[in-house]
């Protein structure tokens, strides 16, 4: 994949120029927020809590680690308001670890987004499974330097968070769960959505591309330019419920360019086998001997209890605006 330059705003306050030792730096830009969501490609990123957690993600060949207070599990168990994770806590993982780290804001909270990118974070994550801060608005993610990553469970909630700005999309699963069916459901809605508008862009039918626009609340070039890759313009992980190394294989085979893996894995008993099975199998998603050797490495006696998504008190996918 090409990384797609189309973006909606021409002149963001996020980018920052610097001079050192006589070279000019350019920080911020729509390539180099798209290009860090790129190099995560075909990779794992894992929720830690500690840095024993983001040692185990290291070495078991995470791409990166997205910092929480809680998985996602014990966030759904504890109920209460969830906020972003200690700068203490971010802090002490970025002097254990040298893969990228990511940490999760809540939606619309331009103020802890603010403090993340301030404490150094390679990413942010505007996040569902944290308690939304603004139900009508998501932050407008231009104005920032750090690149970020949103949530969403068709193509016009895509569309939308990638016109305010963020360089990564996650496919909504239900997290917390260990039941990798509502993942499955987003990212094949996405799939046949993009499909609908590349047989119309093909058509060269503008008439209706223009309606369609106009019908996800999105600008018409976004619109285009999505229809014209026949994909998502940024970098697309899977997220929610993946807790084996087939629902990780299972994911990338129906198109997605990576994973995040929250509570399955250190919620199981097996954390760190389950781990590296799960990277094993993300890598080689499109070699089934591989994705079986991988399977092989977890046993499901050591497995989180799933939960079932449909009798769910709290569906966290639902949480923030759509708009």
């Amino acid at each position: 994949m090409t990384i797609s330059l189309v973006a909606t705003e021409l002149d963001p306050k996020g980018i920052k120029f610097t001079n050192v030792e006589n070279t000019h730096i350019v920080r911020g830009t729509t390539l180099v927020k798209r290009g860090f969501a790129h190099m995560q490609k075909h990779g794992v990123i894992m929720d830690v809590t500690n840095v024993e957690q983001s040692l185990i993600a290291e070495d078991a060949g995470a791409v990166a680690v997205m910092v929480l207070d809680k998985l996602p599990y014990d966030v759904r168990k504890a109920g209460g308001v969830a906020r972003t994770a200690s700068i203490k806590v971010i802090s002490d993982i970025m002097d254990a670890i040298t893969i990228p780290i990511m940490a999760k804001c809540r939606i619309g909270h331009v103020s802890e987004a603010k403090v993340l990118e301030s404490a150094g974070v390679d990413m942010i994550d505007e996040s569902e499974v944290l308690t939304p801060a603004d139900e009508e608005r998501h932050i407008w993610k231009w104005d920032y330097t750090t690149p970020f990553v949103n949530g969403a469970k068709n193509l016009a909630e895509a569309l939308r968070r990638i016109e305010e700005g963020c360089a990564m999309i996650r496919t909504k699963g239900e997290p917390g769960t260990g039941n990798v069916a509502e993942a499955v459901t987003h990212i094949k809605i996405v799939n046949n959505e993009i499909r609908r508008i590349r047989s119309i862009y093909q058509d060269q039918d503008n008439q209706e591309l223009i309606k369609l626009a106009r019908d996800l609340k999105v600008s018409f070039s976004l619109v285009e330019e999505t229809a014209r890759l026949g994909r998502l313009p940024v970098v697309n992980f899977a997220a929610g419920g993946v807790s084996t190394p087939a629902d990780a294989a299972f994911l990338m085979n129906l198109g997605c360019d990576g994973v995040f893996v929250g509570s399955g894995i250190f919620k199981a008993n097996d954390a760190a086998q389950r781990a590296r099975a799960i990277v094993l199998a993300t890598t080689y998603f499109d070699n089934i001997k591989v994705v079986v050797e991988a399977q092989k490495m977890v046993d499901e006696k050591k497995s989180m209890l799933g939960l079932d998504t449909k009798n769910l008190e709290l569906k966290m996918q639902e949480r923030g605006p759509s708009t």
